[in-house]
């Protein structure tokens, strides 16, 4: 059983704090539990109300009506909402739900029916991205259980592969760009992604994984003399060091341009590091592709 801090709830809701406070003041659906210390946490089955209610919220119902919604009369009304971009977000909440359940064969599902009718481009960016987006801040608070992460990632994984096999590029351009993940970056969705996205440009890509000490960066660069490098930084560990991680780089790959997306690009939003590109948004890396 996972617990929840009610900032947990905010991030993956949408829902602000102050609002979720007034809610369990006025109505009965939340009824946190508290630490010896009188800190509100959330159970597995508040999380997935909370989500429900946001949703339903968002679309036009009002909390005194939706308060009234027995369980069976709440999923009703949430399966009815028609609007697409509720749609998707109820499928975000679904995967979200089953990712806490464990329930691997519901998550593929859920993925594998996007894809079946809107591919998986329209998957990728309408779906798995806002889910990823909406979790990762679970990631870097522990508050999922490593095999929970371990589940879902490695089903995106599989997807994302199959997506790479099986793109067919629109263009060809003159670009070489190596693909890799320093260590103690473990978290690859976001770099094939990338890698997805730069074979279907055109680009000519060598892939090197993820945890890759800079220095074995260096030595691939001396061989395949690629025109940018390019890193996805998700959730990097306690010991990760990014000015260290930018002294290497100075010493290793000092001559290669270094693109940087993912959390900690967003986080050097003021910074401008000669060589480096930072690119903060998924907008700003679809950009980048497009320009090459």
């Amino acid at each position: 059983m996972n617990t929840f801090t009610i900032k947990d709830l905010e991030n993956l809701s949408g829902i602000k704090a102050h609002t979720i406070r007034i809610w369990e003041q006025r109505y009965s659906f939340l009824k946190p539990e508290r630490t010896e210390t009188n800190i509100r946490y959330y159970s597995n089955q508040e999380l997935k109300t909370i989500l429900s209610i946001a949703l339903l919220n968002k679309y036009g119902f009002k909390i005194s009506h939706i308060n009234k919604m027995n369980e069976t009369e709440l999923q009703n009304k949430i399966t009815a909402l028609s609007n697409a971009e509720a749609c998707r977000e109820r499928i975000v909440n679904d995967l979200i739900n089953c990712m806490i359940d464990l329930d691997n064969e519901g998550f593929e599902s859920l993925l594998d029916n996007y894809i079946f009718t809107k591919g998986i481009d329209k998957t990728i960016l309408q779906i798995i991205f806002p889910f990823l987006d909406r979790i990762g801040i679970l990631w870097l608070t522990n508050h999922i259980h490593p095999v929970q992460e371990h589940l879902v990632c490695n089903i995106i994984r599989q997807k994302l592969i199959v997506g790479i096999e099986g793109v067919t590029a629109n263009t060809v351009i003159n670009k070489k760009i190596m693909l890799f993940l320093p260590e103690g970056e473990h978290h690859e969705i976001g770099l094939l992604y990338i890698y997805y996205l730069l074979k279907k440009r055109g680009a000519k890509i060598f892939y090197l994984g993820a945890n890759v000490p800079v220095k074995d960066i260096g030595f691939a660069c001396k061989y395949k003399q690629p025109d940018y490098i390019y890193t996805h930084l998700t959730c990097m560990t306690s010991s990760f060091s990014f000015q260290k991680f930018i002294a290497q780089k100075n010493l290793y790959i000092k001559d290669f341009p270094l693109v940087i997306s993912g959390r900690i690009a967003q986080t050097q939003a003021k910074k401008s590091i000669s060589d480096i590109h930072f690119k903060r948004s998924l907008p700003e890396v679809l950009e980048y592709v497009a320009s090459l």
